[in-house]
């Protein structure tokens, strides 16, 4: 049974909750790790959980993991604004924190299996394993996961894939855990629940010039008004920019250096390709044939052609014009429901 212990990931929330549930359905012994992020999971949360685990019958750790996070995710999150640039905070919270520290939390126990209450699931092709979508569409977090390494992916286990959101609810109040079943899903950036101006903000050091106020421009550099501060905009933002115009004006470039935001129609927004940086691919051969591209995590899929450039970025070469792609955001690549790739927007 030793191969059968798995670490979970466990934020009291009901996918957590429920993937013991369904570990230890499928025979596992679970071993449950709350991670301490930030000051959201307070003490009283974490003894929620703490009791929670217990009646689970489950052993239970938790790791306090406060100042990698504010280095490795909230940093990034205020330095990728300052640099003109749209963070993807949850993206690399998954790929650099989340999955790591549950693999050396299983290595520390001798533990071999690793899991989540991702709505996605694994599947291997030739060897080579993949992530694949969630069967409920509007939950599936396939976009979130296509930065793990194949040494990762071979640890895995996800019970919820296969299930639909309101079947996990349901199972959590079949089996009497009523409070589970009834917890409002997390929406947002854990650590930055309300508008992200205000966080940055207060993470700006005070009396700091980086956040002042600015020039609206059109695409030829002619002055259309005064802005905030540069890093209150994203590409592809319509609402609240202030700017009176005869047709709708969508900011379409970030230029932190001179503290400018360019402002265009949706048409300027149009573009034929995009370039990634840190991308990871399971096995170039899939990129052979076209792929199924997800470039913002609400937006739909566009088939597009992936190909290598000389300085070792990828290139994205859509179908057909795609519009409000911002750097710093990411790209996903699908065949069919299997991902098979992804990067960072440059």
């Amino acid at each position: 049974m030793a191969s059968k212990r798995v670490v979970l990931g466990m934020s009291g929330g009901t996918d957590s909750s429920v993937s013991v549930l369904l570990l230890q359905d499928a025979g596992y012994e679970v071993v449950g790790v709350t991670f301490r992020f930030g000051e959201e999971m307070d003490e009283e949360a974490l003894s929620e959980v703490k009791d929670l685990a217990q009646r689970m019958g489950i052993e239970h750790h938790i790791i306090d993991a406060r100042e990698e996070f504010q280095r490795t995710v909230v940093d990034y999150f205020v330095n990728e604004y300052m640099a003109g640039r749209t963070p993807v905070p949850c993206l690399v919270c998954n790929n650099r924190m989340k999955w790591r520290l549950l693999e050396q939390k299983a290595n520390e126990l001798g533990i071999t299996w690793s899991s989540t209450g991702h709505y996605a699931q694994i599947q291997e092709v030739d060897g080579i394993r993949y992530v694949v979508k969630g069967v409920d569409e509007m939950k599936d977090q396939s976009f979130f996961l296509w930065g793990l390494s194949q040494s990762v992916l071979s640890k895995i286990v996800l019970p919820l894939g296969q299930y639909e959101k309101s079947q996990i609810r349901k199972i959590a109040a079949d089996r009497g855990y009523l409070k589970v079943a009834t917890r409002r899903d997390s929406m947002g950036v854990c650590f930055c629940p309300g508008d992200y101006r205000t966080f940055l903000k207060n993470h700006i050091s005070i009396g700091s010039e980086a956040i002042r106020p600015g020039d609206f421009v059109d695409e030829h550099g002619t002055y259309l008004g005064r802005h905030n501060g540069y890093p209150f905009y994203t590409v592809g933002q319509r609402r609240g920019l202030g700017v009176q115009a005869r047709t709708p004006l969508y900011v379409k470039s970030v230029f932190p250096e001179n503290n400018q935001v360019v402002l265009s129609s949706a048409q300027g927004l149009q573009c034929d390709t995009i370039e990634l940086r840190d991308w990871n691919v399971p096995s170039m051969k899939d990129l052979q044939t076209k792929v199924t591209v997800r470039y913002r995590y609400e937006r739909s899929y566009v088939k597009a052609k992936v190909e290598m450039l000389p300085n070792g970025n990828l290139i994205v070469r859509f179908d057909s014009s795609v519009m409000g792609v911002a750097p710093g955001q990411a790209a996903c690549f699908y065949d069919g429901d299997r991902v098979v790739g992804g990067g960072i927007i440059v």
